[in-house]
């Protein structure tokens, strides 16, 4: 069946369907629909109250008053396959998520575009002698060319290629009536990578330790698989590990599911997995278009490419005959969803491989503690890389402490004019917070040597904050309770959370006082003082704001990888995951940021974002170095990045959360409630956690409520509650909230997030 198929009223072969649609409520809603029931996992439309939706059919309908008729079926065959499906209704149950809410997450805007088209004019009647053409064409000059452009194309060629030659439509149609070519609509693949040249080159051998990982690995292809863990230190080849084991699977006959953390790596993965398998590779992510996705998707569901490679959602590829899914860096934040359904995309991919039978493979240099902690109690299986390749060394690592530089809010009270400029002779000193003596020094050895430097500092922006000097009165977004953030170059103030923007104020709201003073630090203000401290150095950023364009990372990247960069500056983004040999230094800015955050996992993302872009320094020939600048020295997470020594971290950081309990060592879940007036959002709170422990009974334990670290966000008020228990005993609590508590006033949102990564 072709296209859309239109729903007549319902006659006496009706049959009735249970549909899932994508609405924040748990039931399932039952339509008639005329004939035999479209398959499980069929698309159609449907109309609910005074609007349509598209919904998924979940199986036969009972009935019931007032039900609707179908009003079309969208699909020729399931949209979602019965894997797929079934790993949707897991997600629904073990997340408390509308199915509906799921399916819609796993098939986003690409799956419900349409496949484009193009007119192509096809030889069907070749002429092989001189006499046949003078014969046939005659005077018809432009036929006989545009006949002669279409042979020497090898007998086909896009209508709108010929009309970018010269050939007008009707030269076409005249081809057309003497019966040689025929002209019809094909299937166009949009494809971003098809005219990106695959760069050739031998491929590396597997060391020992590489070979001695994926035997173990391999082994297990075709047994029931399993998950394991690769704890490799940063260079040791993770990534040739992860290349060699799909190859193995595609040997098989099997497909392959890669899954990356942040787009700003896709390139350079994509370039080494095309670089081995060539046009099996299709990407997912949310930087392509949504005919892109969608043309991906499709090729992937039919077999004709084999690996799919993307961000958080490509957890959902309909990869056919799964037989791998890897997770590179598995311990980033960036897999879990932040909106319903708030789901885990690690944890989802440990699901789907194990319901499939296939390998599940989970690399990081820093894994999560969860992720350690299943490793060590034996439901994953640990493996390990503890050198890098080809005889490499961790790069030394140096402490700089700013306690004895200088305070961090010296300097100007308002950030210079764009157009001004230094009337100094020679270029100024930095701020010692931010270049500090030993790193500037280290950065002008490279440039001088021609190497490379990467400068993190995980705050994008010019300046965190405007302070009043009179009142101390700080600029705050009107929607949140975070200030806003200067960033000059666009000379605006933004909220980094909601997107509000002003102009810079000129005086202070709450005093009238024109002594205003801009404070904090950013990459915007970090990229000008290093222009500025050394003259010529050639200076990129990569952040949030240089980013947003289609292929800006890879355009950023390969300027880098180029040698056209001298110092790349940019928050997290650049912190994991990137591969340039002539990176020989990388400085922290500050270490601090995001230490001392009201989150029990903040020691944690703070020393893996230390390793991991620490990592990044010495992965050539060429010695590395890494310079750390912190006001906390002696923290026991600054100590541990600088020795490189994860099982020290661990140790000690697991320790900390046996009392009181955090995760791994307890399950945990936050129910957040929300509401645009203050008093309703506590009320709200006390409502539930009265409810809730009324129903539990003790069991799990639930903390609070109390405000969110973050109180007001996007315009509402924010109350949370933790609770810790044993995974059923959370389920049953959240289930108990979703399905039997009603909220005490009209605009209280409830949501609930199960293993949170963040309690902001």
């Amino acid at each position: 069946m072709s296209g859309p198929r239109a729903a007549a009223m319902a006659g006496p072969d009706a049959s009735l369907v249970e549909v899932a649609l994508p609405l924040p409520v748990r039931r399932l809603f039952t339509y008639r629909v005329p004939g035999p029931a479209p398959a499980v996992g069929t698309r159609v439309q449907v109309p609910f109250r005074n609007r349509t939706l598209t919904g998924w059919v979940l199986g036969p309908g009972k009935d019931v008053a007032g039900m609707r008729d179908v009003l079309a079926v969208l699909d020729s065959r399931p949209s979602v396959g019965g894997e797929l499906l079934d790993l949707a209704r897991w997600i629904a149950e073990y997340y408390v998520a509308p199915v509906g809410m799921v399916l819609r997450a796993m098939l986003p805007a690409p799956a419900t575009a349409a496949p484009r088209r193009r007119l192509v004019a096809r030889v069907v009647r070749p002429i092989g002698t001189l006499a046949e053409l003078e014969g046939v064409f005659g005077r018809a000059q432009r036929q006989r060319e545009a006949f002669e452009r279409l042979l020497e194309a090898g007998g086909r060629q896009a209508v709108a290629a010929l009309a970018e030659q010269g050939f007008s439509r009707s030269v076409v149609r005249g081809l057309e009536a003497k019966g040689l070519i025929r002209v019809a609509g094909e299937v166009v693949l949009r494809d971003p990578f098809r005219e990106e040249p695959v760069e050739k080159g031998d491929a590396p051998t597997p060391t020992a330790g590489q070979r001695g990982v994926l035997r173990r690995m391999v082994g297990m292809l075709g047994r029931g698989g399993g998950t394991f863990l690769l704890h490799g230190v940063t260079s040791s080849g993770k990534t040739l590990v992860y290349i060699e084991l799909i190859r193995s699977v595609l040997r098989r006959g099997e497909g392959a599911l890669m899954l990356v953390p942040e787009i700003a790596l896709t390139p350079q993965t994509v370039a080494r997995f095309r670089r081995a398998f060539g046009d099996l590779v299709a990407v997912l992510h949310s930087g392509l278009s949504d005919g892109e996705r969608f043309d991906a998707w499709t090729q992937l569901r039919s077999g004709e490419k084999r690996i799919a490679i993307g961000a958080r959602s490509a957890v959902f590829a309909p990869v056919s005959a799964l037989g791998v899914v890897v997770v590179d860096e598995e311990h980033d934040g960036s897999y879990k969803q932040s909106e319903s359904p708030r789901y885990s995309a690690r944890d989802v991919a440990v699901v789907r491989a194990g319901r499939a039978g296939a390998v599940c493979l989970l690399g990081s240099a820093t894994p999560s503690l969860e992720s350690w902690a299943n490793a060590q109690g034996g439901k994953y299986t640990l493996l390990e890389l503890p050198d890098r390749v080809g005889g490499g060394v961790l790069p030394e690592v140096r402490i700089v402490d700013l306690r004895s530089r200088g305070k961090p809010d010296s300097g100007a009270a308002r950030p210079p004019s764009p157009n001004s400029a230094s009337g100094a002779s020679g270029p100024p000193t930095p701020p010692v917070h931010v270049i500090s003596p030993p790193l500037l020094d280290a950065l002008r050895q490279r440039v001088g040597r021609s190497e490379q430097t990467i400068l993190l500092l995980n705050r994008r922006g010019y300046a965190s904050l405007a302070l009043c000097r009179s009142c101390g009165d700080i600029t705050e977004c009107t929607h949140c309770s975070v200030s806003m953030t200067l960033h000059r170059g666009r000379r605006r103030m933004i909220c980094h959370h909601c997107g509000h923007t002003a102009r810079p104020p000129r005086q202070c709201a709450r005093c009238g006082s024109t002594e205003l003073s801009f404070r904090g630090l950013g990459t915007e203000q970090v990229e000008r003082i290093v222009l500025e401290s050394l003259p010529g150095t050639r200076v990129a950023r990569m952040d949030m704001d240089t980013t947003g364009g289609k292929w800006s990372h890879r355009d950023i990247l390969a300027r880098v990888e180029s040698g056209a960069v001298d110092i790349l500056v940019g928050t997290q983004m650049i912190a994991k995951g990137l591969d340039f040999h002539r990176v020989t230094l990388v400085g922290v800015i500050n270490a601090d940021i995001g230490l001392h955050l009201p989150d029990f996992r903040s020691c944690e993302r703070t020393f893996q974002l230390l390793s991991q872009v620490a990592g990044r320094a010495g992965r050539g020939h060429l010695r590395g170095e890494v310079i750390i600048q912190t006001y906390v020295p002696d923290h026991y997470v600054v100590r541990a990045a600088v020795a490189h020594d994860y099982h020290g971290f661990v140790e000690r950081e697991l320790s900390a959360r046996t009392d009181p309990r955090y995760p791994p060592c307890v399950r945990m879940a936050r129910i957040l409630v929300s509401s645009p007036a203050q008093s309703a959002a506590l009320s709200g709170a006390e409502s539930l956690a009265v409810w809730l422990r009324g129903r539990t009974r003790s069991r799990p334990e639930i903390l609070g409520p109390a405000p969110a670290p973050i109180e007001k966000l996007h315009g509402r008020f924010r109350w949370h509650l933790l609770l810790r228990g044993r995974a059923s005993e959370v389920g049953r609590a959240l289930n108990a909230v979703a399905d039997d508590f009603r909220s005490p006033g009209a605009g209280i949102r409830i949501s609930l997030d199960r293993d949170p990564l963040h309690l902001m």
